[in-house]
């Protein structure tokens, strides 16, 4: 085979390649994955390995809740309480001292089953201490308390599945 005939096909190949990469890309994000693998093995030195990631940006958006404007007061009107508006519902991950979940996995509150829990509401801990277990691919995780204080809420259920970041607990 002649250099110029190899030079061409080398080419062609790299072309095709670059053209494939594209479409898996296209691949990854169309549907939302994270991660995609591929290894091809063809005849002698002839492989292709390609593992493209990409890192999901975890955006956390905190809407302030409207002010409600009093109405005005109508002179004929009598004078009466006005009715309390719902309050909107508070988001923990904006609570002063939350705790978050550092990986995946399952939130235990207690060592094991039927044991007492870690700490409950109303507990004073100590830095470092142990607050839960966050079981991670068969591994157990304790998540031990960032600062000394009063557990003021538990935000998860015992056995209950976290996300990275999920707030766990409530320590001020």
């Amino acid at each position: 085979m002649s250099d110029d005939k190899k030079s061409s096909q080398d080419e062609r190949s790299s072309q095709d390649d670059v053209a494939f990469i594209q479409a898996l890309a296209e691949l990854l994000n169309r549907n939302e994955l994270t991660e995609l693998s591929v290894k091809r093995e063809y005849g002698e030195n002839d492989r292709l390995t390609i593992s493209l990631s990409k890192q999901n940006k975890l955006v956390q958006t905190i809407a302030a809740a409207p002010v409600a404007q009093p109405a005005p007061a109508l002179a004929a009107a009598p004078a009466t309480a006005p009715a309390a508006a719902p309050a909107a519902p508070e988001d923990p991950a904006s609570l002063p001292g939350i705790v978050t979940s550092p990986m995946v996995g399952t939130a235990y509150l207690s060592p094991e089953p039927g044991a007492p829990a870690f700490v409950a509401v109303g507990k004073q801990v100590k830095e470092g201490e142990t607050l839960m277990i966050v079981e991670a691919m068969k591994t157990m995780n304790h998540i031990p308390s960032p600062r000394s204080g009063t557990v003021k809420r538990i935000l998860v259920d015992d056995g209950n599945p976290v996300e990275f970041g999920s707030p766990l607990m409530v320590v001020e």
